[in-house]
């Protein structure tokens, strides 16, 4: 395998988790609700998941577990905010605390375990091919299903009834429930729904990415979820884009440290997060208005609270 092959092989493998948790916070954030508890579920998902894996002997059951437990971190954030009727901002913070905290605590005593790698789907005859044969014709089944999620929620949003619904209540709850829209119940799901992804995304980063688990493993990954979803302006096709970038930007700093440019390896690790903050300012730039402003990018989520 070339050098070439392998870093765009490693690209597609750090993109992947960031794809999947910023398509769920779309949906969420298309109902009208801002969750910034994701890094906490994706923290959790990763825990739980290779606890699970490790203890059952089952990377399937790892993955079921990743996706409770970030479903239950979720639904303990739609019950304060929308039951209780809590800012939103505050209880998205408290939540990534408690997930980061909650899940080391689940994890600690799987430090040092490993999982054995999960075998890729190869296709006899276009897996061989040279550079684009295990690219595309041979990666594992969750690069492939990121990819099929995206084009689900794009067709969700934009085709069907339901996602009509959903996207109509984040941008005027009021007029939709004068209509007698489920307001609550549509922001619940929405809500439980970028869960799974986050703990399914935190999941991929234990059992397939690094194979191990270690505090804080998420890296701000989860930040930069959020940031991506604002940067494809709530648009799936976009947010594929964006996070093939970002995870570009995260595999290429790796690989410029080991090439040793001279550069000190705390500002090349710092790369991913500048290129997330230039991207924001550049959209910000190009739309003449700060971003978060009321209006702006047709922002989908108005916090009620």
């Amino acid at each position: 395998m070339s050098t070439f092959e392998a870093i765009l092989l490693t690209i597609v493998t750090a993109s992947t988790p960031l794809l999947i948790a910023a398509l769920g916070e779309l949906v969420t954030e298309r109902s009208g609700v801002l969750n910034l508890g994701v890094e906490g579920m994706m923290a959790m998902g990763a825990a739980c998941s290779f606890a699970a894996a490790v203890t059952f002997n089952s990377t399937l059951l790892g993955v079921g577990a990743g996706i409770v437990a970030g479903t239950l971190m979720a639904a303990l954030f739609a019950v304060v905010v929308l039951g209780f009727a809590a800012n939103q901002v505050g209880s998205g913070l408290a939540l990534t605390i408690l997930g980061l905290g909650l899940s080391g605590l689940i994890g600690a005593p799987f430090v040092g375990a490993r999982r054995d790698p999960v075998a890729p789907i190869s296709i006899p005859g276009l897996s061989d091919l040279p550079v684009i044969g295990r690219l595309f014709f041979g990666q594992d089944l969750f690069v492939y299903a990121s990819i099929l999620l995206t084009i689900a929620v794009a067709y969700y949003l934009g085709r069907i009834r339901s996602g009509l619904t959903l996207r109509s209540i984040g941008e005027n709850h009021t007029s939709a429930h004068a209509l007698g829209l489920p307001v609550w119940r549509v922001r619940f799901l929405a809500i439980l729904f970028g869960g799974a992804c986050a703990g399914l995304a935190g999941a991929y980063l234990s059992l397939v990415y690094t194979r191990f688990w270690s505090p804080n493993m998420t890296a701000g990954r989860g930040w930069i979820a959020l940031a991506l979803v604002v940067f494809a302006a709530w648009r799936p096709g976009w947010a594929l884009i964006g996070a093939y970038i970002f995870g570009a930007a995260t595999v290429l700093q790796l690989h410029a440290q080991a090439a040793q440019f001279g550069v000190p390896s705390q500002l090349l690790s710092a790369v991913p997060y500048l290129a997330t903050i230039l991207a924001l300012l550049l959209l910000s730039l190009r739309h003449g208005r700060a971003l978060g402003a009321p209006g702006s990018l047709g922002t989908p989520f108005v916090p009620d609270r």
